[in-house]
């Protein structure tokens, strides 16, 4: 705790304990408050959200098919910390956390009950079903990666070949040169750590409370305050244990276990699902998503005043954005050695691919209940979004072993994605993190882990988790402004790095 960077540190924590003493003492005014600013945020800003996400993929692609994907992150002589398949396993396992667990069936459920009013569709119809698939590929598939993979590509250059400090701060180098350094940098850092641990804290609610979910489908276990904190206090030490037992063995052994797992569940998810209808869907759905694509990313229903697209993809882009600073960090982090045209194949592509057959399967299956009478909006009003995922596994053979399977899944899925964002956590709040010593202390790893869990039961106990997510959101907006200065900085990088890169000298490409 010596280490600690005070700026870094302490602004977060005071913040995060006056959010949950103003819970406590004045909840209506906590509320209004917090919900009047993200609405004010998403009227006003949502079109630059919506924008600002398309032009990141398009930079995104273009870096890819420019000169600069040849540069190799850490320079020419940089080796790999993992091979390619255990690379894409961290980080496709600490990216999706258990997101699209418990949304791949229940998102669609909302979408094809209560589609946009403005596009005329019909509820429960045809139409409504091709709607709300191509809106998950939307909301889960190449856009939101391209929102993590544009910042995670600056900082590994900024990390690895500008060899500046594990600030995020460091991104802006390119732009502002020295001044992006020091105290304005770590003012930063403050911002988004804040944002982060309320964004895990939120994440950590919505997974405890499905798999409190679970055991009182499978074991009538009454899901409540002392079971939700002991699921949190498992959930705090397997990923606090993990984080301190280093990079190169806790998340490597949790991201393989848990890929493998969700390859398992998702094959046997399509063999017994209702397959065809799955292919057929998912194929008339991909072409509707690839044809709309730029209809669907920049819908605002300002023209018709339709309140959809801000309740929905502008919500989830802030979402998104809040994570990504940070996330960026860890995933910038274990690139070393890569090229950065692998790096925007195995963080933007691949994860991309495998969450579009995972919707495809999930949200299928979901809409094919629905639209053949199984109730699922009933479930869905009845017993909240948890409800739906054990609806559909019921209705599948063995579903006394897959359930508890899925609980399973859940628990590495969230754990996995703590354990990465931890790590960064402490190594961001910490000093003397440098590309040779990589590692924060155990202590802070620690202190991070309990004050994510703490907050995490205090909401869900005693206010839901729907304010702490909107805190998250908050942290979206901030982030939306860092990304848009990190794309302008990466696009200059891009054009000339050899007056970026400590690791290229004056040999030429060779040494890129």
């Amino acid at each position: 705790m010596k280490k600690v960077k005070p700026i870094v540190f302490w602004p977060p924590v005071v913040l995060l304990i006056g959010v949950v003493i103003l819970n406590f003492i004045r909840y209506e005014t906590f509320t209004s408050v917090v919900t009047s600013a993200n609405d004010w945020i998403i009227q006003n800003f949502g079109w630059l959200f919506s924008l600002s996400a398309v032009v990141i993929l398009g930079i995104c692609i273009w870096i890819y098919f420019s000169p600069f994907g040849d540069v190799k992150i850490g320079g020419a002589d940089a080796k790999p910390f993992f091979n390619t398949f255990e690379w894409f396993m961290i980080t496709l396992c600490t990216t999706i956390a258990a997101g699209i667990l418990f949304w791949a069936a229940a998102e669609p459920i909302y979408h094809i009950t209560s589609p946009p009013a403005s596009l005329g569709i019909e509820p429960n119809s045809h139409q409504a079903a091709v709607f709300a698939m191509s809106t998950v590929y939307l909301h889960w598939t190449i856009v939101p990666y391209a929102l993590y993979t544009l910042p995670s590509l600056m900082f590994a250059f900024a990390f690895y070949n500008m060899r500046k400090p594990f600030s995020l701060s460091s991104m802006l180098y390119p732009l502002f040169g020295e001044k992006a350094i020091g105290k304005w940098g770590e003012i930063v850092d403050a911002i988004c750590l804040y944002t982060l641990v309320a964004g895990m804290a939120a994440s950590l609610g919505t997974g405890v409370l499905t798999l409190a979910g679970g055991l009182n489908y499978v074991f009538g276990v009454k899901s409540n305050k002392f079971i939700w904190a002991i699921l949190i206090i498992a959930i705090v030490m397997a990923f606090v244990i993990s984080a301190s037992t280093g990079l190169m063995r806790g998340i490597r052994i949790l991201s393989i276990i848990n890929t493998r797992v969700f390859f398992v569940i998702m094959i046997f998810s399509f063999v017994f699902g209702p397959t065809r209808y799955i292919l057929e869907l998912g194929t008339e759905s991909l072409g509707n998503f690839l044809t709309l694509f730029f209809q669907k990313s920049l819908f605002t229903g300002a023209a018709s005043g339709d309140q959809w697209p801000k309740w929905w993809t502008i919500f989830y882009w802030a979402n998104w954005l809040a994570w990504a600073p940070i996330s960026a960090m860890f995933l910038g982090r274990i690139a070393y050695g890569r090229t950065i045209k692998e790096f925007i194949m195995v963080n933007l592509f691949a994860p991309a691919m495998f969450c579009g057959v995972w919707m495809t399967i999930y949200s299928g299956t979901s809409i094919y209940m629905q639209m053949n009478g199984f109730g699922l909006s009933n479930i869905l009003t009845q017993k909240g979004p948890e409800g739906i995922i054990y609806a559909i596994f019921s209705n599948m053979p063995l579903s006394k072993i897959i359930i508890p399977f899925y609980l399973f899944i859940v628990f590495i899925s969230y754990v996995t994605a703590a354990d990465s964002n931890t790590t960064a956590m402490a190594a961001m709040s910490s000093t003397g993190i440098s590309p040779e010593n990589q590692e924060a202390g155990v202590t802070l790893k620690v202190f991070w882990g309990v004050i994510i869990g703490l907050v995490a039961w205090i909401m869900i106990s005693f206010a839901g988790v729907d304010g702490i997510k909107m805190i998250s959101n908050l942290g979206g907006f901030p982030a939306l402004f860092l990304e848009i200065l990190i794309a302008i900085g990466i696009i200059k990088v891009a054009r000339n790095p050899k007056n970026y890169d400590f690791h290229i000298r004056d040999n030429g490409p060779n040494r890129m």
